[in-house]
């Protein structure tokens, strides 16, 4: 699937958004600080409905991490904070992290709003342990977030040190969009799991080997964009493998054998017995 991009956006609401006069030459791992703008961020959580998303989603990372006996979590990708906030509500220990300031300062003004102080550490995934101090039962890298990283030295060193910032047998749960569905086949989605706002449009705008730009129009005609690296599920879980852990199993959508699903979810275990 290839389209011609809007080289650039009319919607004074994105403004702040710059791209140039070719956005699609833009493949750089540190413009997501240009990309999560306040206005962009204000509206993060129109495209999740924390309410929908949650009952999409169910007890799922949740019931992960019990069963492995797994407590202290650090949520890596923290975005506005619905996950930190879940596992909060369920008993973890939980740091948010992100390389945003904009979403950890929105991540926290919602956990406020339900009661919660949230942990949060501004930290660019690269230099992950520089800014954070001991070990991890589980580190959790959820809302297709792992995409942002556009050079392969960058997912490696980042893989690298989040397997370093786990403890000997900590867990990696890490998310993705169904790229090779994408790239194959053209884009649809159910639009069933992770972005529930059902008044709120994202679809590629442009996708090749190296790039998915895609394209968020909100109800009140603002329009943003995100350039991400298209990931294939076996080049993510071989990389982990690389790096060290020594087991991923990845589930589709939430069940196990879904090549079909919007969303694959990774789980690495740094240590096995089995």
């Amino acid at each position: 699937m290839k389209e011609t991009p809007v080289l650039k956006s009319s919607d004074p609401a994105g403004a702040n958004q710059h791209y140039g006069d070719n956005p699609i030459e833009v493949r750089d791992t540190d413009h997501y600080k240009q990309e999560y703008v306040r206005g962009f961020v204000e509206k993060w959580d129109e495209l999740i409905d924390w309410d929908a998303r949650a009952q999409s989603e169910g007890q799922f990372f949740i019931d992960l991490l019990r069963e492995r006996g797994k407590r202290q979590v650090l949520d890596a990708a923290t975005g506005t904070g619905f996950h930190s906030v879940q596992l909060l509500k369920a008993g973890f220990q939980v740091t948010s992290c992100d390389g945003s300031a904009e979403m950890l300062a929105k991540a926290f003004e919602n956990g406020r709003k339900r009661g919660l102080i949230l942990n949060t550490v501004h930290a660019d995934w690269r230099w992950l342990n520089r800014d954070l101090a001991g070990k991890y039962d589980a580190i959790v890298c959820l809302g297709n977030s792992f995409t942002h990283l556009h050079e392969e030295r960058d997912r490696r060193r980042t893989l690298a040190e989040f397997y370093a910032a786990l403890k000997h047998d900590g867990i990696l749960i890490l998310d993705q969009r169904n790229y090779d569905q994408i790239l194959d086949r053209g884009f649809s989605s159910k639009h069933k799991y992770y972005y529930c706002g059902d008044q709120v449009t994202a679809a590629p705008e442009y996708v090749d080997e190296s790039l998915a730009r895609f394209r968020y129009d909100f109800p009140d005609g603002s329009t943003y964009h995100l350039n991400m690296f298209p990931l294939r599920k076996a080049y993510t879980t071989n990389l982990m493998m690389e790096v060290g852990f020594t087991s991923v199993k990845t589930y589709g959508d939430f069940q196990e054998n879904n090549d079909d699903a919007d969303f694959f979810i990774h789980v690495a275990e740094k240590s096995y017995d089995g």
